[in-house]
């Protein structure tokens, strides 16, 4: 990615950027935890018991969702980012993260 310093008179669009792309982070981040759990590598804890283990994976995606988002905001707060590549890479993440929640799937594993 391409990142530009901007004037003094324009607003930088990289916090705004971090956050679309950590939001496909989150949802991949989602799928990548039930792929996880299917495959029995890694068992999230059950935070609700009735809910079950729902409640650990969804709770360890937010976390990873925010994690990437403060660290994109932090590195790219003050840049001029191409959103043209960052969008794209978001959509495919939050495709791949929809993709990988459904049974058919998951279950390959």
């Amino acid at each position: 990615m391409t990142t530009i310093r901007v004037s003094r008179d324009e607003a930088p669009n990289g916090a705004a950027v971090a956050a679309i792309l950590a939001a496909g982070i989150g949802a991949f981040a989602m799928g990548f935890v039930v792929i996880l759990n299917a495959a029995g590598i890694f068992a999230a804890p059950t935070l609700y018991g009735p809910a079950g283990g729902v409640t650990g994976r969804t709770t360890l995606a937010v976390l990873l969702w925010l994690v990437s988002w403060a660290v994109l905001h932090h590195r790219w707060k003050d840049r001029e980012i191409g959103h043209a590549a960052v969008f794209t890479l978001t959509f495919v993440l939050i495709g791949l993260g929809l993709l990988l929640t459904f049974p058919p799937v998951w279950s390959i594993f």
